[in-house]
This record gives C-alpha cells, structure tokens and sequence, in this order.
C-alpha cells in the first residue's frame, strides 16, 4: 500500500489549509457580498455564521479527514463500514469541479491586471475610464480563455510537485506575501480623503438596510437574502462542504486537538476578509463608486486606490501579483482535493490525476467565460449569468448541504457517532472541542440551516413563479 503523504509542518497545514480558505472569496467577493447587503449589519451576519456553523464544521472536516487518512473518496467508507454514507462520496467532488469552473476564470482576471497595472493602462482616478478596461476584458473570450488556461496549468503543475515540495512550500509563501500586502493596502485606504464614510458603512452597523422594501414581504425577503447568503458566504471563505478541508486533516499528525487549529485557519480567513473590507469601502466613498457594484468592485476601485498613492503603479502591480497569489493558493487546494480523491478512488498516480484533471477542468470553465461575450443574453431569473448560477450553485447549496451532512455524520448513531468525533477531535495538545455543545451541533444547527435555507429560497421561488 502506497504510505500516505505528510505536510513537513503544523505551519505548513495551517498555511495550506488557510491558503486554500483565502483566496478571491475573501478579497474580490466578501467586499461585494458586503456592500450589496448592509454593509456593516452583512459583516455581523456573516462572523455569526462564522462562529455557530462555520467553525464547528471545520472540526468536522479535519477529524473525518485525519481518522480516515482518506479524501473524500473512502472516508465515509472507511469511518462507516455499513456505507450509509456512502452517496456523499461524490458531494464534494463535484463541488470542487463547479467551484472551479468560475474560480479559474476569476483567477484569471487577477492575473490579467498584473501587466495592466504594470504597463499604465489603469494608471487614472476615473472609475469610468477602469470600468470600461476591465468591460473590454470581458468582452474578449480569447484574452479570458488564455489567462483561464495559465491559472489551471499552474495549478496543476504545482500539486504535480508533490505535497511537500509544490503545495506546502509554494502556499507558505504566497500566504506571507498577500498578509504584507493587504495590511499596508488597508492604512492606506484607510487615510485618503472622506474615507470616514466608507469606514462607517462597513463599520457602523444599520440594520434598517437588512429590511430594506416596502412591504412586510419584500422587507422579509431583503433580510432572507442577506441571511442566507452571509451563510453561503462564510462556507465559501472557509472552503467547507465539499471535503476540502478534510483531505488537509488527513495529511497531519494527532499532536495537536482540531479545534485549536480550525480557529487558526478560520481566524486567518476571517482576518484577510475584514482587511479587504477596509481596503475597498473607503476607497469606494473616496473615489464615488457605489458600495453595491458587485462582483466588478475590486476590479473598479483599487486601481484608483493606488493611483493616489506613491509609487502607486508599483503597489498596484504587486498587488495584483499577492491577489494571485490567493486566488492561485485557493486554485491549487481544491486542485489538490480533487486529484486526492481520484488517487483514492481508482488507484491512479498522481501524475495521471493531474493530467486528466487539467484538461477537464479547461474545458469545464469555458462556458463562464462565454457567459460574459458570447453568451451574455443567457440569464437565469432571480440569479443572473452563468457566472452567477455556478457560484449560487456553489456557495449557496454545494457547500452548505456538505456542511449539513458533515454534522449528521459526524452526530448522529447512523454515520460516525458524536463519541468517536469527539475523541478524534480532542487528540493531542490545545484547546478541546467542548462536549456540551452536542445539543448544538446535533439539533441546532440543521435547524438553523434549514430555516435559512427557507428563507433564501422564498424570495427566488416568487420571482420564478412570478409572484
């Protein structure tokens, strides 16, 4: 039997598995997501979701993964004998190839602005002038079928390494780079003029705009949306629901208890989430570019951030490089989850997974690119672009319904069993995953998630059923 494959160091695991939380989803989608629903009433949301489903998931995802010593291909099988579990074996997986097919895209963009910025083209304070740039980008399905391509072969080529020499070495790195670049980013945001705004906006909770509408209903529907996708949003940084953190647990050792390094990884997450809302929004009331634009925000605002600045068109440019980074970081986790899983699977090599992989992967990420030229009139009622219907599919149901079924799992008498969590959590030295919350995990939070889920979906059932 081919002997399991180790990270060199607890650095190393919390780098990785961060890196793989950290990515697009905490510096391009949590400022949107932030600035179309509240504001600084979405942030509470969202650290709430963090802390009572987020965080015990988390837990989860490492004790199943470092039990079993499996990815999410055989660990079910193998903490479960009797297979009741067994149909959740393809959850994740799949989730991983929907992920990717516009995270790559996505990753794309970051690496497409590095020579923008470099050469000068965004070089202005017009918002106008950088929308109409960035537009033009998507307007170009050969330019974004390229980058998409050089995002993938990356990624590939650095699991290709190995575990220790590609994805730890590379992913420590890119981590450490992206943390310097954000903190000195955000004082400087935070120092131009009439940032107060964006501060308080993000800052100073108003929860009027969670009930937004002027009816009972459409009030009602304005909260359930921003519920339901704070709980989206915190699964989606995190990067759990889809097994992506129990392939990390399974490459570790048992001297450490989980908990205690579920908050190191969540705690770096959540960091780098607060810190690009402290880069984007007092730029955003700086410049006069809306705080709900969506997914274009940091492509719009940042470059006029760093315009402002001294030598700005080289902080900018190495931005763009540590924003890569991330979005490679992330890249690269889920990568390596799906190319574990196959491993496990069906006994391939690693250098067979990843070949197969890579081309898959290209193919399954063109028709987001198309959604923005070709296909642009493609639009799904209540959603949006094709863009927007994997990443609902995603954050929204994939990730979630993962989460729910890693607590059923890991609760309940006819998976796991709360015990033999408990004990696998609570291995080693740190801080212990409380007993006391069973009740909790066991009742609460399906309970929670379903009533979010219903609130979600309510909205989205009136506008498909034209209500």
């Amino acid at each position: 039997m081919q002997e399991r494959e180790r990270l060199g160091s607890r650095l190393g695991f919390i780098m990785l598995s961060a890196g793989c939380a950290i990515g697009c989803g905490n510096v391009w989608k949590f400022p949107w997501m932030c600035g179309q629903n509240g504001g600084g009433s979405f942030m509470l949301l969202y650290i709430l979701c963090l802390l009572v489903l987020g965080l015990p998931v988390m837990v989860m995802e490492f004790a199943v993964g470092r039990a079993s010593q499996k990815s999410g291909a055989l660990a079910y099988d193998v903490l479960e004998p009797n297979r009741r579990f067994h149909w959740f074996t393809w959850w994740g997986q799949i989730g991983c190839y929907v992920l990717l097919m516009f995270y790559t895209t996505v990753a794309g963009w970051m690496l497409a602005y590095i020579p923008k910025m470099a050469s000068g083209e965004l070089s202005t304070t017009d918002p106008d002038v950088i929308a109409a740039t960035f537009s033009g980008m998507l307007a170009d399905p050969a330019q974004l079928i390229g980058w998409m391509v050089v995002v993938v072969l990356i990624g590939f080529l650095v699991c290709r390494l190995g575990l220790q020499k590609g994805v730890e070495r590379i992913t420590k790195v890119m981590m450490a780079c992206l943390f310097v670049a954000i903190v000195i980013l955000a004082i400087n945001s935070i120092l131009l003029p009439n940032s107060g705004e964006g501060l308080a906006f993000y800052l100073l909770p108003d929860f009027s705009r969670l009930f937004a509408g002027d009816t009972v209903a459409e009030q009602m529907g304005t909260f359930g949306d921003a519920v339901y996708a704070a709980m989206g949003q915190a699964f989606f940084t995190l990067s759990i629901g889809a097994s992506g953190m129990a392939i990390f647990g399974s490459y570790i050792g048992r001297d450490r208890r989980l908990t205690g390094e579920a908050i190191s990884v969540a705690g770096l997450s959540t960091m780098i989430s607060l810190l690009a809302g402290l880069i984007i929004f007092p730029a955003c009331f700086s410049f006069g570019v809306s705080p709900d634009s969506g997914p274009n925000l940091v492509f719009v605002t940042l470059p006029s951030v760093f315009d402002q600045m001294w030598g700005g068109q080289l902080w900018g440019t190495l931005f763009f490089i540590f924003m890569s980074f991330a979005a490679l970081s992330t890249v690269i986790g889920v990568f390596e989850n799906i190319v574990a899983f196959c491993m496990d699977q069906w006994g391939v090599s690693r250098r067979s997974a990843v070949a197969i992989n890579a081309v898959l992967i290209i193919v399954l990420s063109v028709p987001c690119i198309l959604g923005f030229n070709v296909w642009q009139g493609v639009q799904f009622p209540g959603i949006g672009d094709i863009q927007s219907l994997e990443d609902f599919i995603v954050s929204n149901n994939v990730l979630p319904l993962g989460g729910l079924v890693y607590v059923l799992f890991c609760t309940s008498r006819y998976g796991w069993g709360w015990k033999n969590f408990l004990t696998e959590a609570n291995t080693g030295a740190g801080p212990r995953f409380p007993k006391w919350a069973h009740a909790w995990i066991a009742y609460g939070i399906p309970v929670l998630m379903v009533v979010i889920f219903i609130m979600g979906y309510i909205p989205k059932f009136q506008i498909w059923l034209g209500l």
